[in-house]
This record gives C-alpha cells, structure tokens and sequence, in this order.
C-alpha cells in the first residue's frame, strides 16, 4: 500500500476531488464516506489502483451537497487518504480518509474521467504534517471548559477519561469534524491560521450556540 506523504514535495500535482457540502476534514482525523454515485466510484477504484489520495473541497454554492458538472468550488480543501475500504453488497463503498493537509486549489484539469481532477499546493500549510503542530499556544483549559458547558448544554455523554488522555490537537480537530455547524463555519474552522485560531474560533461558535439557545444552523452575523 502507498505510504502516507510526509511532506508537500511527495504530493502529485494533480489529484481528484470530492466536492462535498459540508464535510469537513482535517489533518490526521478521520471522515467515513459512504460511495454509491458512479463518478465517485470510478474516483475511488482509480485512487486504490494509485496512491489513495483524494481531495475533499466544499463546493462554493453549499445548497446541493455533491453539484454535478463544473460548479465552481471553494479555495482551500484537504487532501485525504484512503486508509480503510469495504464493498458492500448493494454496490456501495465503504471508505474511511485520514486527513493528510489542507491544501489550495490552483486549477482544474480538462479530463474525460466521469470525476473532477485539479491542481492543488499545499506549501502554505506545511505544518499540517506535523501532527502536534501549535499545541503549546491552545488555551486546553479554557477548550476543555467550553467543553463541558457545552456538553452540559445539548446533554451529551462524554468519556472525559478518554478527552483528557487524548492529544490537543486531535482533540480540537475531532471536535471540529463532529460539530453540529453548517458549511460557512466548518469552512472557517478549516482554514483558521493555527490550532489556537481553530480552537478558539470553534469555542466562539459553541459560545454563540448556547447564547442562542441551540440554533446551531443559524447565520452568525
């Protein structure tokens, strides 16, 4: 099996791309995906037949989850790796990918493949490789707090055995990708500067949630 890249130099130029409204994913976490359109299972038999890597991007119009055709996408997406693939009975896919880097999208190729396929450069986020990149700058306790009042808030079980044996940065990242925000947000999230602006912008958010009572979907003005 290909192995995991380690740097932006062992990218490919080019990659294919999973527009999905909504789905964020973020380095060194993981995204199940269910597979069952025929473009997205021609992408992934000719990711497995490669190096599995596939771009994840939310489309720029987040109303339809998948567009069809060229609709134009957003700037910054993640690139993923297939770590784990099933094939289920019905014809689906199965698929977990693990975060490798964010990335920016540069171009997109003319291809006669049934999937998108476009260029992408992730120098600018270096750092994404280094998996505890920042974690010396989170506040983890005023996170964790935030934490437990919003756990307290939507009445949610949590293994805080497990929360406080688990890394800062795979903490604030897990939370990111489990979070009840629309598009817009889990796009901020994505792009946040550092794992301190994340952190903090993902406490703003749960702030904002609970001061609204739950509304989670609402526009932040």
């Amino acid at each position: 099996m290909p192995k995991r890249p380690l740097n932006p130099d062992e990218l490919p130029a080019t990659v294919p791309v999973f527009p999905l409204a909504g789905a964020l994913l973020l380095p060194f976490s993981h995204r199940p995906l269910n597979i069952f359109e025929p473009r997205y299972l021609a992408l992934v038999d000719a990711a497995l037949a490669t190096d599995r890597l596939i771009a994840l991007i939310q489309p720029a119009d987040g109303r339809e989850e998948s567009p069809k055709g060229r609709a134009p996408l957003l700037a910054v997406g993640c690139l993923g790796r297939i770590t784990h693939f099933e094939e289920m009975d019905d014809g689906r896919y199965f698929v977990i990918l693990e975060g490798i880097c964010r990335f920016e999208r540069k171009s997109e190729l003319t291809v006669m493949t049934p999937y998108r396929q476009i260029g992408i450069d992730a120098k600018r986020f270096a750092a994404d490789f280094d998996r505890t990149h920042g974690e010396e700058l989170v506040d983890r306790v005023r996170f964790l707090k935030m934490m437990r009042d919003y756990a307290e808030f939507a009445s949610l079980d949590i293994n805080w055995e497990q929360i406080e044996n688990t890394g800062t940065a795979d903490l604030i990242n897990f939370c990111c990708m489990v979070s009840p925000y629309g598009a817009p947000e889990k796009q901020l999230l994505l792009e946040a500067q550092s794992l301190e602006a994340r952190a903090e912008t993902l406490i703003a958010l749960a702030e904002v949630e609970m001061a609204r009572g739950g509304n989670a979907g609402a526009p932040l003005n």
